[in-house]
């Protein structure tokens, strides 16, 4: 083969690459515009306890979904996302959440564009349980998450 056959041949693979990798790169935007649309199904989280100011509530649950460090919590009538991680909490519209058994349907889609001010943030490890607990709004109630750990003493949920 002579050199510029082999120049050709280079030029028109990195030509191909190239469109190659903006072809993947527009569907991958285009599936995560869409993807927080769906709704994902979230289930009770077992062996957790809610503590609000020090008390139990009377009517309470919390939710995960694959999404680790990322948990649904109602109590009472009302609903919070909870991220561990990005200590982040947001009070989501209890209309958009559907109830189907045990567990719940939610779409990422519907979180609210700001988060709930939550000073006072605190996640501290007391053994088999990750206990997260913070403030809601500034001089409002404390909330209390115990969320079980794993035999390897890491987050399950």
């Amino acid at each position: 083969m002579r050199l510029w056959q082999m120049k050709a041949i280079l030029a028109l693979a990195g030509t191909c690459a190239v469109a190659a990798l903006l072809l993947v790169a527009s569907g991958g935007s285009a599936r995560a515009q869409t993807e927080p649309s769906r709704k994902l199904t979230w289930h009770p989280l077992e062996f957790a306890i809610l503590r609000y100011n020090d008390d139990a509530p009377k009517s309470w649950n919390i939710y995960h979904s694959d999404k680790k460090g990322v948990l649904l919590v109602r109590l009472w009538k009302r609903y919070l996302l909870v991220s561990v991680p990005d200590e982040e909490v947001y009070d989501i519209d209890p209309q958009t959440i559907k109830a189907s058994g045990d567990s719940v349907e939610w779409s990422y889609g519907d979180r609210p564009p700001k988060p709930i001010e939550t000073p006072d943030w605190r996640v501290r490890n007391v053994g088999s349980m990750d206990r997260v607990r913070f403030r809601l709004g500034k001089d409002g109630h404390f909330l209390e998450l115990q969320l079980p750990l794993g035999p390897n003493g890491r987050p399950i949920y």
